[in-house]
């Protein structure tokens, strides 16, 4: 391996294929919110190591263009091979960093290694198209090309998935690229740019930067960076979508959510309880297709709520590397915070609470920031909770006579990332897909996580963009459109 990178806790820039130490004074604790261990500290690196970063990228960028697809991909063979091989330690270390139990991060990870496997179809996936004869003796070709420097700003809740949205797309497709993880879990990025460095791949292809907004933005103003890719926050969705497009550069930012679920009278209420639950307090409730709301239609109430409340009363909460544990803790004592003060608004909006996941100490554990499962039954339509995303174990209820009222509660909220509906009927469900406001639809399904070879929707306050990450999408994003029209006459031909 190139460079250094031994010294426990500290975390590197990988820049040119060479581990450097940041030059940055200001540092983010890096700590495992299942024990409160300090991990390390994330620098804050300054605009200039960005902009190494970038000059890297751009020098490599002409040689890798011109490396044929073919050959870009072998690189991803290979690293699929090295992320199966070291699958196990790269889950350790997300459970570590972000609290998710151990089986979730190997899932995360598994997700990661499709897009890998996806983006080596490059070669196929990413051919022109030539129309002979348009008019006589006219031809015209539509090429694809590399877009040139791109860069992805990732959230902390994937620390080893989101980043794989988008990078082996990028760098099949012929671009240069730039990662800048999230600071407060930097580490899984640590260890697979470990792996990407013994690819082998031209210096500069791809590059790391640790770093807050100053990096962010540093990337967002720099006129060489051409496109971004981001995941979180509604909020921030809209800042970097706004302002890397003032800026002339091609954007797709995932924002936030507040998924609903609507359970039928003739659903299979084990089943949709068992899913239901997962949804909602899988990961610690902390991902964008987690669901928020469940909404009872008609005679599903009477039995929805007492099965959906002893699921999250009897979900075994505890370290994420602790054997039988079903859900770990929040990603810090700000997130802890908050998820509990906007429990309590929603119990002052009108909610009760049946099951209250406030005040959880954990024993053996007692520092980390955990949040147990958490049921708000008649959250108020009206009440502000029914719109905030939460972003953690919490999960409101409320009720309708008909399923008219569910989906126009549905498309009532702002968010479109996720919609599902639990029902034995075809007629429903066809209808549900058909009409509910959502880029990702499930039909007695709680997560509907597309495949890697579909794009990852979202839509309204969810993405802004015109193009998502994974497949398809990703193959569009990342490469522009060229035309030729062309004309040879035979006369010219008799010259030779």
């Amino acid at each position: 391996m190139r460079g250094v990178m031994t010294e426990e806790g500290v975390v590197y820039n990988y820049i040119a294929n060479t581990w450097r130490k940041s030059s940055a004074t200001e540092f983010v604790d890096v700590v495992d919110p299942g024990t409160g261990e300090l991990l390390g500290r994330t620098p804050l690196s300054p605009a200039g190591e960005v902009e190494e970063a970038v000059q890297a990228a751009a020098a490599a960028l002409p040689g890798w263009r011109r490396t044929p697809a073919a050959e870009r991909i072998q690189y991803l063979f290979r690293l699929k091979t090295l992320l199966d091989e070291n699958i196990d330690e790269i889950a350790r270390t997300i459970t570590k960093e972000c609290g998710k139990t151990f089986d979730e991060a190997k899932g995360e990870m598994r997700r990661a290694i499709e897009n890998v496997e996806v983006a080596c179809g490059i070669p196929s996936m990413s051919q022109g198209v030539i129309s002979e004869d348009i008019a006589p003796g006219i031809d015209e070709i539509m090429l694809r090309q590399p877009v040139g420097v791109c860069a992805a700003i990732a959230p902390f809740n994937f620390p080893g998935m989101i980043t794989f949205w988008f990078l082996p797309y990028a760098i099949a497709c012929g671009n240069t690229y730039i990662v800048k993880p999230s600071e407060k879990v930097p580490f899984t990025m640590q260890l697979v740019f470990r792996l990407i460095d013994r690819l082998g791949l031209p210096a500069g292809v791809v590059n790391l930067v640790n770093g807050g907004k100053v990096a962010v933005d540093a990337l967002l103003d720099h006129p060489t960076v051409r496109a971004l890719s981001f995941v979180g926050s509604t909020p921030v969705a809209k800042y970097i979508y706004a302002r890397g497009a003032a800026n002339g550069k091609r954007v797709q930012a995932q924002g936030g959510a507040k998924n609903p679920v609507v359970i039928l009278p003739d659903a299979d209420i084990e089943m949709a309880t068992k899913i239901t639950a997962d949804s909602a307090f899988g990961c610690a409730g902390q991902r964008c297709l987690a669901t928020s709301l469940a909404i009872t239609v008609g005679e599903a109430r009477n039995t929805f709520v007492e099965s959906i409340c002893d699921a999250a009363a009897s979900r075994v909460v505890g370290y994420g590397l602790s054997p039988n544990t079903q859900m770990g803790p929040v990603i810090s004592v700000q997130s802890q915070k908050r998820i509990e003060e906007l429990i309590a608004k929603g119990v002052q909006e009108g909610a009760s609470a049946p099951v209250d996941g406030r005040g959880a100490v954990i024993s053996g554990y007692e520092r980390g920031t955990y949040v147990r499962p958490t049921i708000l039954l008649d959250l108020p339509q009206n009440g502000s909770i029914a719109r905030t995303e939460i972003f953690g174990p919490v999960l409101g209820l409320m009720h309708v006579n008909t399923i008219d009222e569910a989906i126009a509660l549905v498309n009532g909220g702002e968010y479109g990332n996720q919609a599902s509906l639990f029902t034995s009927s075809g007629s429903a469900a066809r209808r549900f897909r058909y009409e509910a406001d959502a880029g990702n639809i499930g039909i007695n399904i709680g997560v509907a996580a597309p495949m890697a070879f579909f794009p990852f929707s979202g839509w309204r306050e969810s993405f802004f963009g015109d193009l998502h990450g994974q497949s398809t999408d990703a193959v569009d994003f990342f490469t522009q459109k060229k035309v030729v029209v062309e004309r040879w006459p035979k006369e010219w031909s008799r010259k030779f």
